[in-house]
């Protein structure tokens, strides 16, 4: 049985090899761009798409993840993620603590829609280009999650009945289409999506923001996952700042109710250990 060879130098330097960023002494290049030409030139979304996707975003492409990324930067303490990192700055820990613990609770339920959502208008996209019908697709689409009792990501809102998010970012994705700058098949998708959730004899679902920058990601070319990621660093937004604000209010330990209200009891009754 032979022995493994020992590591050497050039292991131990390739171990984290990687195309994003190149750093050395007295050089850091973003992606092959020297970051002393990018400072003042390149915009911090233009920033995102080239460390994220390996080159520079055309005009049209910065302009659309920007207003995808602006529009879901807060939501106020309502949101979950935004009431643990208020809740978690009361408790003494620093902004990036709070910021981890809000981060922290976007999961599949909370932040994972838009997700789902592009992942659905890409399967979507598949059958389509397979030759069946948009409007039949969406139908089964809808009928699916009906029949297994679940949400179509990307549709409905617990707290708004038409989210004011939706209009101006679906008029955007339109303009860019009508304009040939991005394709034209995902914002076909996800409106034939909406159009079945609103069919006569049902109660209309509109689309919500998760719909909406989904159609914008898949348009531009992002992976499903990176929905999540994107959403994440829209909502690091909000949370910082209202972590911030509650970091100033000078009140400890606060709590999801304000005292002395508590939380119903639904237990047992009062009761007590046998005597001897």
């Amino acid at each position: 049985m032979s022995t493994p060879a020992s590591p050497t130098i050039e292991d131990a330097a390739s171990w984290w090899s990687t195309g994003v960023s190149r750093i050395e002494p007295d050089t850091i290049h973003y992606r092959g761009y020297p970051v002393q030409e990018l400072i003042g030139a390149v915009s911090f979304v233009d920033t995102i798409w080239l460390l994220v996707r390996g080159d520079l975003p055309t005009r049209a492409q910065s302009a659309l993840l920007e207003a995808a990324l602006m529009s879901g930067a807060d939501h106020g303490p309502q949101a979950p993620s935004i009431a643990v990192a208020r809740m978690a700055v009361t408790c003494g820990i620093g902004l990036n603590g709070a910021m981890a613990s809000a981060v922290n609770t976007l999961g599949d339920v909370h932040g994972g829609a838009g997700q789902e959502c592009v992942g659905l208008l890409l399967d979507m996209q598949r059958r389509v280009d397979g030759g069946e019908d948009r409007t039949v697709v969406a139908e089964s689409i809808v009928a699916a999650y009906r029949d297994r009792g679940g949400f179509v990501p990307g549709f409905g809102h617990r707290f708004h009945r038409h989210d004011p998010r939706r209009d101006p970012l679906m008029r955007l994705l339109q303009e860019a289409v009508d304009r040939g700058e991005v394709p034209g098949h995902h914002l076909a998708n996800i409106s034939a999506i909406e159009s079945a959730l609103s069919r006569p004899g049902r109660r209309p679902i509109p689309m919500n923001i998760d719909g909406a920058t989904a159609a914008i990601y898949a348009a531009l070319g992002f992976a499903p996952e990176l929905a999540r990621g994107l959403f994440v660093l829209s909502r690091s937004v909000g949370i910082l700042a209202h972590a911030w604000e509650e970091s100033g209010s000078g009140r400890r330990i606060k709590g999801p109710l304000p005292p002395p209200m508590t939380a119903p009891y639904t237990g047992h009754a009062e009761r007590h250990l046998p005597g001897d």
